[in-house]
């Protein structure tokens, strides 16, 4: 069970807290980097820096420390960026960086106080190019939509919550809409990153497959000054909401939207119980499944074809509801479920037993419910629509960690890909590869520290 475990890396990397004469000194050299108004160590500033949306899952919330940052900053460029970290890794300060609105797991507490460098001054938008955008870490999806819009482009790939950062998304998410068509952010949505090491030298650009090791890795491999991410031609987007009787036809309706050509930028699923939790509205009635989408005005008509030959109904359609539809995706559904009902938690699921025989995933957990969105499961140039699937949320009633790890083991039983989202800790396949390049990047540890397990 992981109380125990997370418990003593909190305590492990707590002690890694600056000494109060290393934080005095590094608090009195901070304002020649760094404006005054740059800086704080206001209780306010300090705990609203130390804080994500670990709060979701009750094993988290139950273990990270109560300890805010010692103080917060603010560059706005990346020679402020390079001169705070230096003035950091010279007092030994554990740095932790963020961005805004794509922390979930607590990757972004500061579990040994020190500082939090706040990256949302550097928010330019440096460059739109065919195909691409460069910019600050600290650009929101917002402001690179518009700047690729007024050139007839798109992000290939945002996250649902659009005021995030892009610096914050590639150190923190994985996917979001778009990704039926475009993947995860390792499948060529980076071009380029400039990072910075603790000690910075000159920030260093990697590009293509190199910068694998910098993405989902809460900045313990360098902390992302600028991005260059992949746009898509522009398009004419749609809502579509829709409601079935059953589960089955709802899911074979989405199994076809998913393979509309353009793809959609999104694809939702929901069961009657989880819509229950969501604030009234006429297009999600209740007692039916919830089938919703994003789609080209050009593929409307095929899209309500699709919806009324699996036996559903067409509840709305209107592109005033684009970014609505958002807000009822990926883990904004366990936000909304949560706000009605506290006792709920989650798990990420994927696979083929969602869909096929979601009854037996459901008797995995006391009164769990399904969340499904379409993602791509991996590319295959020759066949663009290869590998299109769903994957999603199991949002359960939280009785004990025992229960929850119990029903784990029997999700994948079933064949069911589970991941945790109650732990703050690296892990998976590219584990040896992040780890490889924090050793070099941060080679005393200052960068995020608890964030990366110790080697066995």
């Amino acid at each position: 069970m992981p109380t125990p475990p997370l418990a003593q890396v909190a305590q492990q990397a707590s002690r890694r807290a600056p000494g109060p004469a290393a934080l005095s000194a590094f608090l009195d050299d901070l304002p020649a980097v760094l404006p005054r108004d740059r800086c704080s160590t206001s209780p306010a500033a300090r705990a609203a820096a130390s804080r994500d949306y670990a709060y979701l899952s009750p094993l988290l919330s139950a273990v990270l420390p109560d300890r805010p940052a010692d103080v917060v900053a603010r560059p706005a460029t990346t020679g402020e960026l390079a001169a705070v970290l230096r003035l950091a890794h010279a007092h030994g300060i554990p740095v932790v960086p963020r961005g805004r609105g794509t922390g979930n797991y607590g990757q972004a507490v500061p579990l040994a106080g020190g500082l939090v460098i706040d990256l949302t001054r550097a928010d330019r938008v440096l460059e739109v190019g065919d195909g691409r955008v460069h910019a600050q870490a600290g650009a929101t999806f917002v402001a690179l939509e518009a700047a690729a819009r007024a050139t007839g482009q798109e992000i290939a790939m945002l996250p649902s919550t659009v005021g995030s950062t892009i610096g914050g998304f590639l150190a923190g998410g994985a996917g979001g809409l778009g990704s039926i068509e475009h993947g995860w952010l390792w499948d060529g949505f980076v071009h380029a990153l400039d990072v910075l090491g603790c000690p910075p030298h000159e920030p260093w650009r990697v590009t293509g497959a190199d910068c694998a090791p910098h993405l989902h890795a809460y900045g313990v491999t360098g902390v992302i000054a600028t991005a260059t991410v992949a746009l898509a031609p522009a398009r004419v987007w749609t809502a579509l909401l829709a409601s079935f009787p059953d589960w089955a036809r709802a899911a074979a309706a989405g199994r076809e939207l998913l393979h509309l050509d353009p793809a959609p930028r999104l694809v939702s699923l929901d069961e009657p119980a989880l819509i229950a939790t969501y604030p009234p509205d006429p297009a999600l009635p209740a007692g039916r499944h919830s089938l919703r989408a994003v789609v080209t005005a050009g593929t409307v008509d095929t899209a309500m074809r699709a919806v009324t030959g699996h036996g559903g109904h067409v509840e709305a359609v209107t592109p005033d509801a684009v970014g609505y539809l958002s807000t009822l995706s990926f883990n904004h559904v366990t936000l909304r479920a949560r706000k009605t009902r506290p006792e709920l938690c989650h798990l990420q699921v994927g696979g083929e037993p969602l869909v096929a025989d979601p009854d037996a995933v459901r008797a995995c957990l006391p009164g769990a419910m399904l969340h499904l969105d379409g993602l791509r499961a991996f590319l295959d140039p020759a066949d663009p629509a290869r590998g299109r699937g769903f994957a999603g949320l199991l949002l359960s009633e939280f009785r004990d960690a025992e229960t929850l790890y119990r029903g784990v083991e029997r999700l994948r039983e079933l064949g069911v890909h589970v991941v945790d989202p109650h732990t703050w800790q690296l892990g998976g396949p590219a584990l040896p590869a992040i780890r490889a390049a924090a050793a070099t990047a941060d080679p005393d540890g200052l960068l995020n520290p608890g964030k990366l397990p110790d080697p066995a």
